[in-house]
């Protein structure tokens, strides 16, 4: 396929990416749950890099108190649906990108489908019944997961992927049950540019995972303390009694 030189020519120019690695990136597919704090720098950031396709699934119309962190919306788009204004922001950043909105909530009924043909999935969603069902969708279909989540100052990053070994573990192992005590940046507040970090690093995650550039966070999770700016990397070992991937 036919790589615009000129649009991304500092990713060219990178040893780690080159010419091939931008045409891998044309020729993948992600698919973006959520367009909310998470999805909107990631999704700015992927189709920048030129990934050929982007599906972005979400059920919710913007509000006036997203914009805060929510950097795909304007205050002209309050009341629009997020999947379909997502769209056309990230098709005005690049034509060459087909970006498919999907209006409607990501279900275990409804993931496989979503997931068909897709190079890899980015979580963002603030459910942790929505994660559950990501996750479980993305062990079956032997799809790569970004995962993202954050909260008043603190975020974090992981990469799942048991499909690629018998040490590497799915996000369950991480978090077998939904916290009793979870809160929402509803009602707990969040700092909007924390979004944009870890949003960024799920977009760089995706990137290295397609290109092959670099060392990606398998099997991994970053962890961000922007109060107290500071950041550490632990491993998250597979749970041989997971129910989603215990058994693979």
């Amino acid at each position: 396929m036919s790589v615009d030189i000129d649009r991304h020519a500092r990713h060219i120019l990178l040893r780690e990416i080159g010419g091939p690695g931008q045409q891998k990136l044309g020729r993948a597919s992600i698919l973006i749950v959520g367009a909310g704090g998470l999805g909107s720098p990631a999704g700015l950031y992927l189709a920048a890099a030129g990934i050929g396709r982007l599906r972005i699934v979400d059920p919710d119309t913007v509000s006036l108190d997203n914009l805060q962190r929510q950097i795909l919306f304007r205050s002209g788009d309050v009341g629009a649906s997020k999947a379909e204004r997502a769209a056309a922001t990230l098709a005005a950043l690049d034509p060459n990108v087909t970006v498919e909105p999907v209006v409607g909530r990501a279900t275990s009924g409804t993931l496989p489908d979503l997931m068909d043909g897709m190079s890899l999935v980015l979580d963002g969603c603030d459910s942790f019944e929505t994660r559950f069902a990501v996750n479980g969708a993305a062990v079956d279909a032997g799809l790569p997961l970004i995962s993202g989540a954050v909260g008043r100052w603190d975020g974090q990053v992981g990469v799942f992927a048991p499909h690629l070994g018998p040490d590497q573990p799915c996000y369950q192992c991480l978090v077998p049950e939904a916290p009793p005590d979870a809160a929402t940046c509803a009602e707990v507040g969040i700092v909007g540019a924390l979004t944009g970090v870890i949003g960024s690093l799920m977009a760089l995650e995706a990137i290295k995972l397609v290109t092959g550039a670099g060392t990606p966070l398998l099997g991994r999770l970053h962890i961000q303390d922007t109060l107290a700016a500071e950041a550490r990397v632990v491993r998250v070992a597979r749970d041989p009694a997971c129910a989603v991937c215990g058994t693979r």
